[in-house]
């Protein structure tokens, strides 16, 4: 309580958004473990319970501020088969019950640290391939976003012979094409596939699976497909040019980052546009943070939901997850912001888009509980765009019946869901997997 947090920030505003580099920065060894100090190792570490990995911050927090840092690692990688993913794009569930944020509001750097840690694992070589005695048995993983990553790592530490199908071109599924560059270098997602191909992990890319005739010659399978559906606005105006759904955009930008020609015809660029992004969630701030590395004219992002208040909120208290207002490295670029919007029409002309038309409204308590009720105010305005870019979440996915050594984890499972919970969601997935094998 002594000791200040000290986050690591951000690079400048007009240093990153010209380029696509990771816009997080990261402390110095001597600064690093100083934070890690803050940790209490409290009786009751909310932050374990918090983490769907069941992470234990206390014991790698403790480590680290005695400069144990191969000690660190391997407490970490205990219950995390990817900090370096978690380390950068996890909301931090662990922070938001920390008992420094309960009673101060400044937890520990709980996410910072683990991606500090996991950082030195692999420069200083503690990251080291190993091989594991095989049990004669295989298993096909469907996907490979983090769910698929997850449980192909795991059934590979137990000994399972593991091919990973994925559909798209490269592996890595979300983390691959949903999630900019400058939040998630994809040499990242290399550098820990390597580890896993020199572990004895199979990736086969290109390769489209049909779930209901799943691949011969495995004993069991992970369907890992996540949530390929985005959730569409269909009001009139909806066949216009120019209005994509999220995903178009930030997949596209990642693939010409990774090499790829795009033709002209078929880009979703920003540049020398008025972009209006709809929906307010972290895809939405992606989208915002790519629209103004493209050049875009003007940003604007709405949200049919009212604005949540700043710092606290009384109406989430712990242990529910704040709602409060979140300003990413995306907004701070530039961007003007509006809620309680509720779209109505696309207008468009010469078929292409060039506004939309929004009308205010107000939420009310649902007198039978539940969800608000949503009363339209009848004020209509038409907000210029050239561009409008749809993040408004993911259809949970309705998948078919299957056999009984088929197993469902991450988004295919739960519908769009955190990263972390992706990867417990793949880690327990593997746990079943080799329990109903060990049956057999």
């Amino acid at each position: 309580m002594t000791i200040p947090r000290q986050e690591a920030g951000y690079r400048p505003v007009h240093d990153r958004i010209a380029d696509y580099g990771e816009v997080e920065q990261t402390l110095n060894r001597s600064d690093r473990i100083l934070q890690a100090s803050r940790c209490m190792d409290c009786g009751v570490p909310f932050c374990n319970w918090a983490c769907p990995l069941g992470n234990r911050p206390p014991e790698f927090q403790d480590a680290l501020y005695k400069g144990e840092w191969e000690k660190a690692y391997e407490i970490l990688s205990l219950t995390n088969d990817f900090p370096e993913f978690t380390g950068r794009i996890c909301p931090a569930l662990c922070e938001k019950s920390c008992v420094l944020q309960l009673c101060i509001n400044s937890p520990v750097t709980i996410r910072e640290d683990e991606c500090a840690i996991i950082e030195v694992a692999f420069r200083e070589g503690y990251v080291k391939p190993k091989h594991y005695e095989r049990n004669g048995k295989r298993v096909a993983v469907i996907g490979s976003g983090p769910a698929g990553l997850a449980a192909a790592n795991r059934l590979n530490h137990k000994g399972y012979a593991v091919t990973v199908y994925e559909r798209l071109e490269y592996v890595g599924g979300l983390l691959r094409f949903g999630i900019p560059n400058f939040k998630l270098n994809k040499s990242i997602i290399d550098r820990r596939i390597e580890v896993m191909q020199a572990e004895g992990v199979e990736f086969k890319t290109g390769v489209e699976i049909d779930i209901t005739r799943l691949p011969e010659g495995y004993d069991a399978y992970c369907v890992c497909t996540g949530t390929p559906q985005a959730r569409d606005l269909k009001i009139p105006g909806r066949e216009l040019k120019g209005i994509h759904f999220a995903m178009e955009m930030l997949a596209q930008q990642n693939r010409v980052l990774a090499g790829q020609v795009i033709p002209e015809a078929e880009r979703v660029t920003a540049k020398g546009k008025n972009v209006l992004v709809i929906g307010g969630g972290d895809t939405g701030s992606d989208c915002i943070g790519t629209a103004n590395r493209q050049g875009a004219l003007s940003v604007t992002q709405i949200e049919i939901m009212p604005k949540p208040p700043v710092g606290s909120n009384p109406a989430t208290p712990w242990p529910q997850w704040p709602v409060v207002l979140k300003t990413s490295s995306s907004h701070e670029e530039g961007c003007e912001r509006r809620w309680c919007l509720s779209s109505t029409k696309f207008i468009g002309h010469d078929g292409c888009v060039s506004g939309v038309e929004v009308e205010e409204v107000e939420w009310h308590p649902n007198p039978e509980g539940g969800r608000p009720v949503m009363k339209p105010m009848g004020k209509t305005e038409v907000l210029k765009a050239d561009l409008v870019l749809l993040a408004m979440g993911f259809l949970k996915p309705e998948l078919p019946e299957l056999p009984e050594n088929a197993f469902v984890a991450g988004d295919a499972a739960t519908g769009a869901s955190l990263v972390v919970r992706c990867i417990d969601g793949g880690r327990k997935a593997a746990a079943a997997v080799d329990a109903y094998l060990s049956r057999k």
